[in-house]
């Protein structure tokens, strides 16, 4: 295991220390070493954005707590949901009078934990609302979509129920266009290796040497195919192909693009990615309205990427534009 930690048992722990010693203007600590809020929260007139998940993802999921995205993040061990208890302290410490929306992967652990979370809340007179990210394609089939797991396309949910809910909306309208985004979107990837979770020492999963399993998810499950490694533009036709067929846009539809590194692949990798993907909204007549190139959800030192396509109508791409300001990224 080559990796610049201390004590595997540590890495959390370490890991928000210094997340909140590099951002103290920014963040502050909630609930020991496991949560994390906005150093203004609660912020006063606003539906508050709770999220959170297991470690290893940055910047997903400690990576946007800040000014339009999420008020406050809970945070597990490596790939494991945090607790009840830690999320409802968030619940408590972000909440501002005007409810809090979850908003988080839909993973088993996360699902459980998170519900809990919020029937305590709700008996301490906090009305919470919840959002599941659940984009990845590749986990369920068309019309069983609320088997499908969150990945990377969380980052658009964020936007847009973060701008929403800063523009004053109440928790209701939040919900209900965090959820019109949620409907848009569609994300897949591939993985070409994988990571280690440092307190297990060894790979969470084995990709042989000029191999790719398309369709593999963030922590190891299984994809849909595994074969030889193919070029950049065929993988992305790969992907494109069971977006397009899953999403189906129409002619003129505008799409917000997300290209995503899972934590080893080099940028320049991603752009060229990016350029394939640029050429099939094009043959498809779609639109392409912005384009989000780099590490927005990583899974340590996973190699591979994924691709996430949402469909934006006016609304969305307001929501889209709204300035952003947190330790991991910043839009004006």
């Amino acid at each position: 295991m080559q990796k610049l930690i201390n004590r595997p048992e540590d890495f959390v722990a370490e890991t928000i220390e210094g997340i909140l010693a590099a951002h103290p203007e920014a963040l502050k600590r909630v609930e020991g070493d496991i949560a994390i809020v906005r150093a203004d929260a609660p912020v006063d007139g606003k539906v508050a954005i709770a999220t959170g998940g297991g470690s290893g993802h940055l910047p997903v999921f400690l990576g946007y707590v800040g000014e339009n995205l999420a008020d406050g993040v809970a945070v597990g061990n490596v790939f494991a949901s945090p607790s009840a208890d830690a999320m409802l302290a968030v619940m408590r410490a972000v909440h501002a009078g005007r409810g809090v929306l979850q908003l988080y992967g839909n993973y088993g652990g996360d699902t459980m934990n998170f519900g809990l979370a919020a029937d305590l809340a709700e008996a301490d007179g906090i009305e919470v609302a919840t959002i599941l990210a659940a984009d990845d394609v590749a986990s369920a089939p068309k019309g069983e979509e609320s088997r499908r797991r969150g990945i990377a396309g969380i980052f658009f949910l964020y936007k847009v129920a973060g701008a929403r809910a800063g523009e004053g909306a109440d928790l209701a309208e939040v919900k209900a266009v965090t959820e019109k985004a949620a409907a848009n979107l569609r994300s897949m990837g591939v993985a070409l290796a994988p990571c280690t979770v440092p307190v297990a020492g060894r790979p969470t999963f084995e990709v042989p040497e000029g191999q790719m399993e398309i369709g593999m998810g963030i922590h190891g499950e299984p994809g849909v195919r595994r074969g030889a490694l193919e070029t950049a533009d065929e993988v992305t036709d790969d992907l494109m192909d069971a977006l397009l067929a899953d999403l189906q846009p129409s002619p003129g539809d505008r799409i917000e693009v997300l290209v995503n590194g899972l934590g080893a692949t080099p940028v320049e990798e991603l752009y060229i990615l990016f350029r394939r993907v640029r050429h099939r909204l094009e043959d498809a007549s779609l639109e392409l309205r912005r384009a989000w190139v780099g590490e927005y959800a990583t899974s340590l030192e996973m190699a591979g990427a994924s691709i996430s396509l949402m469909v934006v109508d006016d609304e969305l791409a307001r929501l889209m534009d709204a300035p952003v300001d947190s330790p991991f990224l910043v839009r004006r």
